[in-house]
């Protein structure tokens, strides 16, 4: 054995045991020191502990905030990458979409539905046994307004005007004993006599036609009304 070697070990032996007889000292010191010194001592020996305790959180708040960082950068990322809605074109801010009615269907549908209302509560009152009521207006026939309104011009009231819908029946059925009796008739013939333009055109155009019909029947086995055939000749008489 070399004399550096044995120089060597023995530092170490000498170190060694100065580290022991340290710690020796240190616990004779603690034994015989008061609570101050000892609390002193035990901070100088756990403050290594502690400073790295300290540092092992303080480093994962910062391995969170960065985390949050990137995960709040890839969602601004995500949210620019995102394509937004084409623009619509210019003047069809206000069309309507496309399966969307419009006002005219709108009002259509709800004609319908309240009519589909009137219908069930007609059902319920019946189901019920009660009897619905109509207004006078509605039992009235239409021969029977026809009527009215020929009577009104004849006698001139202040509460007559004019109703195309109840002159087209009376220029209809006007040939029919049945609809327009005897009674009322001449007084029709004036109110037509009245007649004027395409109306009075097309009157004299149906009895023209109505008139070769009857001729026609008569020649043949059917025999027509005599009333009939007598009211067409006092219109075209009339207006032609």
């Amino acid at each position: 054995m070399r004399k550096g070697d044995v120089a060597q070990r023995g530092g170490e032996r000498s170190c060694g045991a100065r580290a022991a007889s340290a710690c020796g000292c240190s616990l004779v010191l603690i034994s015989d020191s008061s609570p101050a010194q000892r609390l002193a001592v035990f901070l100088l020996l756990v403050r290594p502990g502690l400073a790295a305790f300290c540092w092992m959180a303080k480093q994962k708040r910062k391995d969170s905030q960065v985390t949050e960082k990137k995960n709040k950068k890839l969602k601004k990322a995500a949210a620019r990458e995102t394509p937004l809605a084409p623009a619509a074109p210019p003047g069809t801010e206000g069309a309507p979409a496309e399966g969307a009615a419009s006002p005219e269907e709108q009002r259509v549908l709800e004609r319908k539905l309240k009519k589909e209302r009137k219908k069930e509560a007609r059902k319920r009152l019946q189901e019920a046994g009660i009897s619905v009521a109509q207004s006078p207006a509605a039992r009235r026939s239409g021969a029977a307004l026809a009527l009215d309104y020929l009577c009104s011009w004849a006698q001139q009231h202040e509460s007559w005007r004019f109703q195309k819908t109840r002159q087209t029946w009376l220029l209809l059925h006007m040939y029919d004993r049945d609809q327009v009796p005897d009674e009322h008739f001449s007084t029709l013939l004036a109110y037509l006599e009245g007649l004027r333009g395409q109306a009075r055109e097309l009157t004299v155009r149906k009895a023209e036609v109505l008139m070769r019909e009857l001729d026609e029947a008569r020649a043949s086995a059917d025999a027509p009304l005599p009333g009939r055939t007598q009211r067409v000749r006092q219109v075209l008489q009339l207006l032609s």
